[in-house]
């Protein structure tokens, strides 16, 4: 999995590519997202669109990742999930927990009224 990040506007935009599953990409993900949350970043949103596969492992990461910014009091948004991590979420009925945007812009939107 490769992962990049961005900070736009005090949101973490993190866009991920790949396979979401257990590995050492995962820990590298949690460390980079907890050295953002250091700079009191309470918002983020994930782009899954680029994500081919995701297993419980992956699921976890992201309910992992979902409790760190809520229990800031912020918000984490996916941002257009790709068919299998969006049937997982389904499956799991995750996808009554996470918020989805259909794309980068809906997701800055809805993370700048949650902030305001």
């Amino acid at each position: 999995m490769n992962t990049t990040s961005t900070l736009d506007n005090g949101i973490l935009f993190l866009t991920l590519t790949g396979d979401l599953i257990g590995s050492p990409d995962t820990q590298q993900l949690l460390d980079s997202v907890n050295e953002y949350l250091g700079e009191a970043v309470t918002n983020c949103a994930v782009d899954l669109s680029g994500i081919r596969y995701i297993n419980s492992t992956g699921i976890g990461v992201l309910v992992s990742l979902l409790t760190k910014f809520r229990s800031r009091g912020g918000e984490m948004i996916l941002i257009n999930p790709a068919d299998h991590p969006k049937k997982m979420l389904a499956l799991t009925k995750l996808n009554n927990i996470f918020t989805v945007a259909a794309d980068v812009a809906a997701a800055r939107q809805q993370l700048t009224v949650a902030a305001s």
